[in-house]
């Protein structure tokens, strides 16, 4: 973060195919949301809640996505 969310979400597009699933998905939308981009953080919070087993997560992930 040091650099920004942007240069979080460049490096996060560097790793995409090596690193896949809910904490990716989780990971961009926290990124997304620190960069203003709201209906994309929303989106991917969403992925990331839809993709967890983990029933804090699922509880967590949408009042992310809500805000």
């Amino acid at each position: 973060m040091v650099h920004g969310p942007r240069a979080g979400l460049a490096e996060l597009d560097a790793l995409e195919g090596e690193l896949t699933g809910r904490r990716m998905a989780a990971v961009r939308g926290h990124l997304l949301e620190r960069a203003g981009e709201r209906e994309a953080a929303r989106a991917a919070h969403e992925s990331a809640a839809a993709r967890t087993l983990s029933l804090p997560e699922q509880r967590c992930l949408p009042t992310r996505a809500a805000r």
